[in-house]
């Protein structure tokens, strides 16, 4: 099969395609012929191994000292179950499929095995598998921190720093379902976007400070270790708390012993993207999708997530996907949640 491939640390013209066998299963696995996956911040950051301070050598521990332990990135798919284990009774071959393989990484190849038990799902039929492939990572993420770790409430403020990305946009939709009034921080240009999809209010972060606000919030949620505690502790409501999706190792022990300060990692359970799937049955969330690469283009795909300028996911094509609507592969143009659930 074919896999995208990295053997060493750095820019993204160290990711090249290569042969490599196709995964074995086992009797309580399925196999399944990947359509679509993402190049997401998670496959960034092991690639370059730029982490927070203070994260750098833990990293490194946990991808590799010297070179990658895992050489196939890839968090989430979505594809076509084409076998099973003797032991599977829940999965058919056909089946199509979201999954998300989360730190085992190996979604950026033809073929990928899971456990029939791990987090899968269903595709939601009113997608295509590149719009598919886009739900668990930052679906699963904002689900997991606003919910489970942050509990937010219907009626509170939440301040989401990071708003266009694919955990940020995703919050945003949730926490808007959830009936929370959502302000979010991102660039002007993606001002629009953001209302779109929930937020109420939106600040620039090129022409506002957004710490410096007089608003308060019970929530504010930080994608991009860009609102530490000393800088944004007096935003809070005194019973507010700041959720840490990425964040510095100081804020990340500072988590563990002031209860205002919550942090952790996704688990990825299947419960919650089954909980997703719904969600997008329903018309209360849609993965956010900026562009489409043909998966020959693995490079170029990994520049433009380099770049930060992303909006939503960066999706991977590894079988063309005629059903796909919105603009052509590659494009500049943004999937408009609104536009796409009408």
């Amino acid at each position: 099969m074919k896999a995208a491939v990295y053997r060493t640390y750095g820019p993204p013209e160290v990711v090249s395609i290569e042969d490599r066998p196709c995964p074995r299963i086992g009797d309580n696995d399925v196999l399944i012929r990947v359509h679509a996956t993402t190049v997401s911040s998670g496959d960034w950051r092991l690639r370059t191994l730029t982490v927070p301070a203070g994260l750098g050598l833990a990293m490194r521990l946990f991808a590799g000292l010297r070179k990658p332990r895992q050489p196939v990135l890839g968090t989430e798919l979505s594809g076509l179950v084409v076998d099973r284990g003797k032991g599977v009774t829940d999965w058919d071959p056909g089946d199509r499929v979201v999954a998300f393989p989360g730190a085992k990484m190996g979604a950026h190849a033809e073929y990928v095995a899971m456990p029939a038990d791990g987090c899968l799902a269903h595709k939601p039929g009113g997608l295509s598998f590149g719009e598919a492939a886009a739900i668990p990572f930052g679906g699963l993420t904002a689900l997991e921190f606003l919910r489970d770790k942050g509990r937010l409430q219907a009626g509170e403020r939440i301040l989401i720093v990071g708003a266009s990305g694919a955990v940020g946009s995703a919050a945003v939709q949730l926490a808007a379902h959830f009936g929370a009034h959502v302000t979010g921080v991102c660039s002007g240009e993606n001002a629009g976007l953001v209302r779109s999809l929930g937020a109420e209010r939106v600040i620039d972060y090129r022409r506002e400070d957004f710490a410096r606000g007089r608003e308060r919030f019970d929530m504010i949620l930080d994608t991009t270790a860009s609102a530490p505690w000393t800088r944004v502790r007096h935003m809070l409501t005194p019973k507010g708390r700041l959720v840490i999706v990425s964040s510095s190792a100081r804020d990340m022990l500072r988590a563990a012993v002031n209860r205002r300060v919550i942090g952790g990692v996704s688990s990825g359970s299947h419960k919650g993207l089954r909980h997703l799937v719904r969600l997008v049955e329903d018309g209360a969330f849609f993965p956010l999708v900026d562009r489409i690469y043909p998966f020959e283009h693995i490079v170029r795909a990994h520049a433009h997530v380099d770049s930060g300028r992303k909006k939503g996911a960066v999706v991977l094509s590894i079988i063309p996907d005629i059903s796909r609507r919105g603009p052509a592969a590659g494009s500049a143009d943004t999937h408009r949640a609104q536009s796409l659930r009408a």
